[in-house]
């Protein structure tokens, strides 16, 4: 009896041994987590690394595979963005992650900030798949027959945009009012229509303020030419120039009311200097002088006379002073093709001896003579901008030398121009290269500390 009992005792003591094993085995493995084993921007065109969610997996703050991961949205608010008629609702990816487990998580952004974390997307790098797929945020439309066009109601709406609202990430708008433009002719050069909405924009180009080129809405145009019809009932004219006696430019003050009154004048020759001297403030001269590099203060002395003196029916004169000479910075970017959109590039990188490793894209940047530079606010066009980059030789850019794993050759990439934005003294532009990447010794080594390097904003 006793020999049974020791038997089952060994018995039952195994068994419960058997058993702590088992739990701690289940224990150790409720807590183990996918690593992650790298993390890295991606590097490719802007505008490729559109995308859109599949509705199959969630949004995370980490890899979902990881400890610590946070849902930001769920598998169902994927699914209405997937279905979703909004451009806003397409993201842009930047950022992919591997796992321990061989799987891929792709770090992206809505088109309106609005979400912003990893999604699966598949095992391989190459090709977006798992939550979220490739998007073509916009696809080419038929251009006009008649490419001259104006604003159809000048003002704060419906203004020129870098890109159609929502359609690349950051799309913004080129000028907030185009009031001060009413009366220019605008070419279409391009047209799209947004995927989603369906909604018809097109690329237009403005020769008197090249400031204004841009992605307009369709609706927003029209090819009748506004008229420009001056009431003497309602309206005074006027004339702003130097001091030297040249008229800078010339604009209307209009609908004006009476002095002490809050209805519009009804007749010639009506005293209207409280409404002329509010409305003509500085903003209104901001707006009016755009792209001439010459400013308006209400202020002064001779402009408040002036002002305050106006009837309906003058022409009165308000002074304006020319701005300084600015420099204005240039960023630098590599694109696909001669788009002049940064939204499709990517920024590179500057070179700098002992602190950068050379690469594909940290370009030397030479010294030069001088900086791009000009009358503060004054245009300059995008042929200015490639003038003064070809005569400064930064028409062709080059990396330092280096190496690529497996081969024992040296390698450059040299960038050449192929557009550049015109845009205003003062405002930092933009302008654009191809790469080619080539063998052999570069035609650069490090930067030669001579003339000015102060012309480019690139890190």
């Amino acid at each position: 009896m006793q020999k049974s009992l020791k038997n089952s005792l060994y018995l039952g003591l195994a068994a419960l041994s058997l058993g702590a094993v088992t739990v701690v085995s289940t224990t150790a493995q409720a807590t183990t987590y996918t690593k992650v084993t790298s993390d890295v921007t991606l590097k490719t065109a802007a505008e490729s690394r559109n995308v859109e969610a599949t509705g199959t997996n969630a949004l995370y703050s980490k890899p979902g595979t990881v400890k610590g991961a946070k849902l930001v949205a769920s598998k169902t608010t994927m699914k209405k963005m997937a279905n979703s008629k909004k451009s806003a609702d397409y993201f842009r990816a930047y950022r992919v992650a591997k796992t321990t487990r061989g799987t891929v998580y792709y770090k992206m952004v809505s088109m309106d900030g609005k979400y912003r974390g990893y999604v699966y997307g598949g095992r391989s790098v190459k090709a977006f798949a798992g939550g979220i797929k490739k998007a073509a945020t916009t696809k080419s439309a038929t251009m006009p027959s008649n490419t001259t066009m104006y604003f159809k109601t000048p003002g704060k709406s419906n203004v020129s945009w870098t890109a159609p609202n929502n359609t690349q990430y950051k799309a913004s708008k080129v000028v907030k009012d185009t009031t001060t433009y009413a009366n220019d002719a605008l070419v279409v050069t391009d047209a799209a229509r947004k995927t989603r909405e369906g909604s018809l924009y097109y690329y237009v180009t403005d020769a008197a303020h090249p400031e204004v080129n841009g992605w307009v809405y369709a609706k927003g145009l029209t090819t009748t030419k506004p008229t420009t019809d001056f009431n003497d009932k309602t309206d005074v004219k006027v004339n702003l120039k130097t001091t030297d006696g040249v008229v800078v430019k010339t604009a209307v003050l209009s609908n004006l009311a009476a002095n002490g009154g809050s209805t519009v004048s009804t007749a010639t020759g009506t005293a209207v200097g409280t409404a002329a001297t509010t409305k003509a403030d500085n903003a209104w001269g901001k707006t009016v002088l755009a792209g001439t590099g010459y400013s308006y203060a209400r202020s002064d002395s001779g402009n408040l006379a002036a002002l305050a003196a106006a009837k309906t029916g003058d022409t009165i004169t308000l002074t304006v002073t020319k701005n300084t000479v600015s420099d204005t910075p240039i960023t630098f970017y590599a694109t696909t093709n001669s788009s002049d959109l940064s939204q499709a590039a990517t920024e590179l990188k500057a070179y700098k001896e002992g602190s950068t490793t050379a690469a594909n894209d940290t370009v030397v940047f030479p010294a030069v003579s001088a900086t791009f530079s000009g009358t503060k606010n004054a245009s300059f066009t995008a042929g200015d901008l490639v003038a003064y980059l070809t005569t400064s030789k930064l028409n062709v850019l080059d990396t330092p030398n280096y190496n690529k794993a497996g081969s024992s050759d040296k390698y450059y990439t040299e960038y050449t121009l192929v557009s550049a934005l015109p845009g205003t003294y003062g405002v930092t532009t933009k302008a654009f290269y191809v790469a080619s990447e080539k063998t052999g010794n570069s035609p650069v080594s490090a930067p030669v500390v001579s003339g000015t390097t102060g012309y480019y904003t690139n890190k």
